[in-house]
């Protein structure tokens, strides 16, 4: 039976994780405003066991360093493999589905009432609660750095009484490598996005141009120096419809003007859109409307 996330917040783990500490204190540190993970993914597994899905409460960043973790986030299935920087935010839903047995995640936790190492509204853009989770694929230099910033706060946290400050500045450079991460993706990904619209743009014009005459792709992607393949994948990104429909479609329009407001025969209009003969042009009518060309000549239908 379904039932609503759970909070699994930092206090919850600690209890969690208490039965076990011989198994973990070597790769786990926990106070009441912070948690650091060091590698060992045994924790993960001790909260799969706990009937999720969970909420949390808290902000978490961490690597994978090797394996790879399945998860559903936010309502989003994803897999999470090696070299990959995670954030997850307040308010984030969390299904944890599989891990792999040779996964090693390193990262931390800040509570709610952590003492955020930034003045009151500068926390970094990723991080101000207007992204809810991100997953970075980031690369070897990035994830090395961000290795090394873990790796000395794990060192700061385990001294006997370790220097807040210290560990302050340790979260905040790592909360501003990522944001920086963070925005560079989302730039990448916009001009990506730019890029695909720009495309589809040229391919729209072309086919109001020749569609009714040139029905392959191969012939758009020819025109736009692209091959047929990446063609219609950015074609489908941009508008959610493949290059395929959109030329069924214009095709499909100019015939229906010719059959409605033309005086032109079905066999006329056959050879007006470039169909090798009427048998051949019906088939195709009928697949995409439902009715033959002249059923839809005769109708009062749009």
């Amino acid at each position: 039976m379904n039932h609503p996330p759970r909070l699994m917040s930092l206090s919850r783990m600690r209890s969690l994780f208490a039965p076990h500490l011989q198994l973990i204190r070597e790769s786990i540190f926990f106070d009441n405003h912070l948690a650091v993970l060091h590698g060992d993914a045994t924790m993960f597994r001790i909260v799969m066991q706990q009937s999720p899905p969970f909420s949390i409460n808290d902000h978490r960043l961490g690597i994978v360093l090797r394996g790879s973790i399945c998860a559903s986030i936010n309502l989003v299935e994803k897999r999470i493999t090696a070299g990959t920087l995670v954030f997850l935010g307040p308010g984030s839903i969390i299904t944890p589905l599989s891990i792999s047995p040779d996964a090693e995640v390193f990262g931390f936790a800040l509570a709610p009432d952590f003492a955020m190492p930034f003045a009151e509204g500068q926390l970094p853009p990723a991080f101000n609660g207007q992204v809810r989770d991100f997953q970075l694929p980031a690369e070897e230099a990035d994830a090395a750095l961000a290795l090394q910033i873990l790796e000395t706060l794990w060192r700061a946290v385990r001294q006997s009484r370790y220097d807040r400050a210290v560990v302050a500045s340790l979260v905040a450079a790592q909360m501003q490598h990522y944001n920086t991460l963070f925005l560079r993706f989302a730039q990448i990904r916009e001009q990506g996005l730019t890029r695909a619209q720009t495309v589809f743009d040229r391919f729209i014009a072309l086919i109001n141009r020749h569609a009714v005459r040139e029905r392959h792709m191969s012939f758009y992607a020819s025109r736009l120096c692209l091959s047929e393949r990446y063609l219609g994948t950015v074609v489908r990104q941009a508008s959610g419809i493949t290059a395929k429909e959109w030329i069924d479609r214009a095709v499909i329009t100019q015939a229906k003007i010719l059959l409605r407001h033309s005086e032109l025969s079905v066999l006329e209009i056959s050879e007006e859109l470039g169909f090798p003969n009427p048998s051949f042009f019906s088939k195709y009518f009928r697949r995409l409307t439902g009715l033959t060309p002249l059923g839809f000549k005769t109708s009062r239908g749009i």
